[in-house]
C-alpha cells in the first residue's frame, strides 16, 4: 500500500503527515471512518476541489477504505506547530471556544466532539491538532457556506453558522499553534458525550 499511495503523500506528505503547504493538511492518524467518509466524498462530487476529486474518481470503494485504514494506522512525527500572530485577546476567544465553546449561542466546546487532545473521536470525527490555521479557517468558511457538507444532521454547518469571521480567524490561529500531544491516537467512540446529533457519527 505504501507504493500505491504516492500520489497521495505528493500533496500530503510522507506517511500524510502534511507539509508546509496550508492547503493540504495531516492526514496521518485520523480516524478510518472519517477518512473514508472524505474520500466517498470526493469521489461522488459531494466535495469539490478538482485535485483530490480525479484522482479518485474511479477507484471502488473497497479500495477508497483500504487507503483510509492504511493512513488512519499511521503515526509518523507532527511538523511544528505556527506560531500565532493574533493578539492575546482573540487567542484566548480561540482557546475558550476550543475547550469550553459558548452555551449562550449554543456553540460547543470543539475537545467536546474532536476529542480531549484534539485527535479525534472513532469512528468518523477527525483530529484538528497538526492541521495549518489558513486550511482550518478555510474549511470553517465552507461548512458556514454550505460548500463543504455532511451527512445529515449536519453538525459542523449549524456550528460553522453560528461563529463570526473574527471567531473563525481565533479558534484557527489557536488551533495552529498548540503542539502535538503525547498520544496521537483518536479517542475512543462517546456517542452520549457529543452536544449535537451528527449524521457523520452514527
Amino acid at each position: 500500500m505504501e507504493a500505491r499511495v504516492q500520489g497521495c503523500v505528493t500533496c500530503h506528505g510522507q506517511q500524510g503527515r502534511g507539509t508546509s503547504n496550508d492547503y493540504f493538511p495531516r492526514i496521518a492518524g485520523k480516524p478510518a471512518g472519517y477518512l473514508h467518509n472524505q474520500l466517498r466524498a470526493f469521489h461522488r462530487g459531494t466535495r469539490r476541489y478538482a485535485p483530490m476529486n480525479y484522482p479518485v474518481a474511479y477507484l471502488t470503494d473497497d479500495y477508497l477504505k483500504e487507503i483510509a485504514e492504511y493512513f488512519a494506522s499511521l503515526r509518523p512525527p507532527f511538523a511544528p506547530p505556527t506560531p500565532a500572530t493574533l493578539p492575546a485577546e482573540a487567542l484566548d476567544r480561540g482557546r475558550t471556544l476550543v475547550q469550553n465553546g459558548d452555551g449562550t449561542r449554543q456553540i460547543p466546546a470543539c475537545i467536546a466532539c474532536h476529542g480531549t487532545r484534539l485527535t479525534g473521536m472513532e469512528p468518523g470525527i477527525p483530529g484538528l491538532v497538526g492541521l495549518r490555521p489558513n486550511y482550518i479557517s478555510a474549511q470553517l468558511t465552507r461548512w458556514r457556506t454550505g460548500e463543504r457538507k455532511a451527512a445529515a444532521p449536519d453538525c459542523m454547518h449549524r456550528i460553522a453558522t453560528r461563529l463570526t469571521d473574527p471567531e473563525i480567524a481565533a479558534v484557527a490561529a489557536w488551533l495552529g499553534a498548540q503542539g502535538a500531544p503525547g498520544n496521537h491516537a483518536p479517542d475512543a467512540r462517546n456517542s452520549a458525550r457529543l452536544p449535537l446529533a451528527c449524521g457523520s457519527q452514527p
